[in-house]
């Protein structure tokens, strides 16, 4: 068994912290207080990585959570073709960070690519907690 919750957003830089407070919501109503933060930073990196290199002018992104007895996954998809990888920025670069916090941050982490567009991923040990919504 196991819980699954998405949402759609616009590409609008607002939806960086709807996308955050969509998290946090499922999150909080899932028991999993635990995980709160680390998937909140992880939302805001790859949110912000689907409208600055992913979502084409007048499409969505979409935010999901699942939770399975062992793992939470968080997943961002987007219909752009960027092929997302981790970057090794200088110290004083003002970008290029986001896919090494996550990478540092979650269990696991990678990228399923489609025909079109590709999904980032950014999977989390789940705490014990019953699977009830």
């Amino acid at each position: 068994m196991y819980l699954s919750e998405q949402r759609h957003f616009p590409r609008r830089r607002t939806s960086v912290g709807a996308s955050r407070d969509f998290v946090t919501g499922v999150l909080v109503v899932w028991g999993l207080h635990p995980l709160v933060e680390d998937i909140r930073l992880c939302v805001s990196e790859l949110a912000t990585n689907a409208l600055l290199h992913g979502v084409p002018p007048g499409r969505e992104f979409c935010v999901g959570l699942q939770r399975g007895t062992e793992l939470v996954r968080l997943t961002v998809r987007d219909s752009g073709p960027g092929r997302p990888t981790v970057q090794s920025p200088d110290a004083d670069a003002c970008s290029g960070r986001g896919l090494h916090l996550v990478s540092g941050v979650a269990d696991d982490f990678g990228v399923d690519h489609h025909i079109v567009g590709k999904t980032v991923w950014a999977a989390f040990k789940s705490p014990a907690a019953p699977l009830t919504p």
